[in-house]
């Protein structure tokens, strides 16, 4: 009795985990694409985001949310400002500290990113009915709590070096 090749092969095991990783990568590569042609990196855009989101806020507070440390956060944010898309203003209070503060130029760039993002979006679900995305949004929602990972805050924040353009 001989065997072949496909007799031996096992059949693959592909988990929850594995999944999530791989719609991950896959996912961030492609966000990463796009947002490219707006000449943002995804840590750039989350920036940005945060700080339509609750302008004013420290440089401190915002390193400290995006688990960066204050000294990559520095030259991460001066990017930013040398394109004129966020602004440092001394914090009236506690003159020590500055506030960022996205400019005029930096809210039409956010329009168009929320474009792309959401252009992003219909790309990624447009396997799912509207209610099976509800769906696999709640459940994505609650893991990540589970986790302890920071609502909007993309991990890869803890990594981010000055300089490097991911994707």
């Amino acid at each position: 009795m001989g065997t072949n090749d496909e007799e031996l092969r096992l059949p693959v095991q592909v988990g929850v985990a594995f999944l999530l990783a791989q719609l991950g990568a896959h996912g961030a590569g492609r966000f990463a694409e796009r947002i490219a042609e707006l000449d943002l990196t995804p840590p750039q855009a989350g920036l940005l985001r945060m700080l339509a989101a609750a302008p004013g806020r420290s440089q401190r507070e915002l390193a400290d949310q995006l688990g960066m440390p204050p000294s990559r956060f520095v030259p991460f944010a001066d990017e930013l400002e040398q394109r004129g898309l966020i602004e440092r203003r001394r914090n009236p209070e506690d003159r020590r500290l500055y506030a960022l503060y996205l400019t005029d130029r930096g809210f039409v760039l956010l329009a168009r990113l929320a474009e792309a993002s959401a252009a992003h979006e219909r790309e990624m679900c447009q396997a799912l009915s509207p209610d099976e995305r509800l769906e696999v949004k709640a459940l994505l929602e609650r893991m990540a709590e589970q986790q302890g990972l920071g609502r909007g805050v993309h991990p890869g924040f803890r990594s981010l070096r000055p300089g490097h353009r991911p994707g």
